[in-house]
C-alpha cells in the first residue's frame, strides 16, 4: 500500500520572458535599414490540474522544484520570440495551495479538470521595432524579458468525502468501511490501525451512492497535535455528514457517553463550524456479551445531557442495523445537500471585495552604505533595470531618464549624493553626475 502523503512543500520557478532585440533592416532609402528586432516570447506558467485519478501528493514527496520553460528571444526581421509551453503539474481533488511564507490561500482544487496558475510566466521583453519615432528612427533600445515568478508553496490535502466516519481508535471504523464498500482498510484490534484515511464508496439498491472516509483515529488531545492530532482533523472539514462510532464493548475500561463527549471535544475544538455538521451517532460492536446493556446505559446518558438524537446500533460482524444505517445517511445527506443548494441561491454569485490601493511599484528607498556609496532599493525600479538591455547605449539613456521621471535623481541629491559618487541599483551601477 503506498504511504499517504496529504501535505507537503515545493517550490516552483516560472519560465522568463524572452528578450527584445535590437536588428535593422536593409532596405534602400531607410536609416540604418529600419528597426526590425522582435520581441521575446512569454515565459510559460506553471498550473496545477485536479486529477480524480490521484490519492495522495504523493508525486510531490521526492521531487520539489519545478521550472517551467523560458520564451524564446526575439528575432531579425521583426519576428516575435516563440512563447514557452506551461508546465502542468496534477494534483488529487481537495489539494488546498497556500504560499509557504505569507499562508496565504491560494486555491482549492475541489473539481476534476479544475485549473489553478501557481506561477505566471514572465513577459517577452519589446524589440526595437517598437522605440522608433520621429526624432530617433534607428533606435538602439531593447527590453529583457521579465523574470518569471518564483514561490514557495505549501500543499495540503484534504480528503473529500460525503461522509466521515469518526470514534475513538478501535471502535471499528474500518471495518465499517469494508462491510459497506468495497474498500479494504487494514484492520486491526489496536490503536491507530488507520494511519491514513482510506475511501470508499457506498452503492444502495435504488441507486444512490455516497462517499465514505474511514479516518484516523482520534484520542483526547488531538486539536492540540497529540497523537494523530490534526493529521487527521484537517479531513474532517470537507466532510457533509458525520458517522460518530460509540464502541459498545463493555470490556473497553471506557464509559461510551465520555468517548462521545471527548470527541465532540476535540472537533469542536479544532473547529467551531463542526458543531453545525450533521451528525449521525453509531453504536457499533453490537454482537458481543452485554453489549445491549451498555448501550441501554449509553441512551440514558445521552438523554441526561440533553442531546436528543437518535442512535443507530451495528455490528459489522452480524451486518446487524447496517442496511437501515446507510439508509439514513443517504438521506440525510441528500438533505444537506438540498439544504446548501438553498443557502447558494440565497447568499447569490459568490463577491469579492477589492480594496484599491495606490500601485507601490514606483516607490523605493536609498541607503548610504558608505562615503559616495549609495544603493537604491524599491521593486519596481529593479525590474526596470532588469528588464533594460544595457548593451546599447540608447537603451542606458533611455534608462536614465526613466529613473529622473521617476525623482531618483532628486532623492539621490536629498541623501547627500554629489558628482561621482557611486550608485547600485541590482546589478547595475552607475556614476552619480549633477
Amino acid at each position: 500500500m503506498p504511504t499517504f502523503v496529504d501535505q507537503t512543500k515545493i517550490e516552483v520557478q516560472a519560465g522568463k520572458g524572452g528578450d527584445g532585440i535590437v536588428a535593422f533592416r536593409h532596405e534602400k532609402y531607410v536609416p540604418n535599414g529600419g528597426p526590425a528586432g522582435g520581441d521575446g516570447g512569454r515565459g510559460g506558467s506553471i498550473i496545477f490540474v485536479a486529477d480524480s485519478g490521484l490519492r495522495t501528493l504523493m508525486d510531490f514527496r521526492y521531487r520539489r522544484k519545478f521550472k517551467a520553460e523560458n520564451g524564446e528571444n526575439g528575432r531579425i526581421k521583426s519576428q516575435y520570440g516563440r512563447g514557452a509551453k506551461d508546465l502542468y503539474l496534477r494534483v488529487p481533488i481537495g489539494t488546498t495551495v497556500y504560499d509557504f511564507n505569507t499562508n496565504e490561500e491560494i486555491g482549492d482544487l475541489t473539481e476534476n479538470k479544475q485549473e489553478l496558475i501557481v506561477a505566471h510566466g514572465g513577459r517577452g521583453g519589446r524589440g526595437n521595432i517598437h522605440f522608433a519615432n520621429s526624432v530617433n528612427t534607428a533606435p538602439e533600445i531593447a527590453e529583457n524579458g521579465e523574470p518569471g515568478e518564483d514561490r514557495v508553496l505549501r500543499l495540503e490535502l484534504k480528503v473529500l468525502a460525503d461522509v466521515g466516519l469518526v470514534g475513538f481508535p478501535s471502535v471499528g471504523k474500518s471495518t465499517l468501511l469494508s462491510v459497506v464498500t468495497k474498500a479494504k482498510p487494514k484492520i486491526g484490534a489496536y490503536d491507530f490501525t488507520t494511519l491514513t484515511p482510506n475511501l470508499g464508496i457506498v452503492i444502495l439498491p435504488d441507486g444512490r451512492d455516497f462517499s465514505v472516509a474511514d479516518l484516523p483515529g482520534l484520542i483526547e488531545g488531538a486539536s492540540q497535535g497529540v497523537g494523530l492530532g490534526i493529521q487527521f482533523l484537517r479531513h474532517i472539514e470537507r466532510t457533509k455528514v458525520i458517522l460518530h462510532l460509540v464502541s459498545m464493548d463493555p470490556d473497553n475500561g471506557r464509559s461510551a457517553i465520555e468517548d462521545y463527549q471527548k470527541i465532540r471535544k476535540e472537533l469542536l475544538s479544532y473547529d467551531q463550524n463542526l458543531e453545525k455538521r450533521r451528525e449521525i451517532i453509531v453504536a457499533t460492536q453490537m454482537d458481543l456479551p452485554q453489549a445491549a446493556d451498555k448501550l441501554a446505559k449509553f441512551k440514558q446518558d445521552l438523554k441526561q445531557a440533553a442531546i436528543n438524537e437518535t442512535v443507530y446500533p451495528i455490528s459489522s460482524v452480524t451486518h446487524q442495523g447496517i442496511e437501515q444505517l446507510i439508509n439514513s445517511t443517504a438521506t440525510l445527506i441528500e438533505q444537506v445537500e438540498q439544504e446548501q443548494a438553498k443557502e447558494k441561491i440565497k447568499a447569490g454569485p459568490e463577491t469579492k471585495e477589492y480594496r484599491y490601493e495606490k500601485s507601490k511599484k514606483d516607490e523605493f528607498t536609498i541607503e548610504k552604505l558608505e562615503e559616495h556609496l549609495f544603493e537604491i532599493k524599491g521593486e519596481g525600479l529593479e525590474k526596470l533595470v532588469a528588464r533594460t538591455n544595457l548593451d546599447y547605449q540608447d537603451s542606458i539613456i533611455r534608462l536614465a531618464r526613466q529613473l529622473k521621471n521617476l525623482g531618483v535623481d532628486e532623492a539621490l541629491r536629498k541623501s547627500g549624493a554629489v558628482d561621482g559618487d557611486e550608485v547600485v541599483i541590482g546589478t547595475f551601477n552607475f556614476e552619480f553626475v549633477q
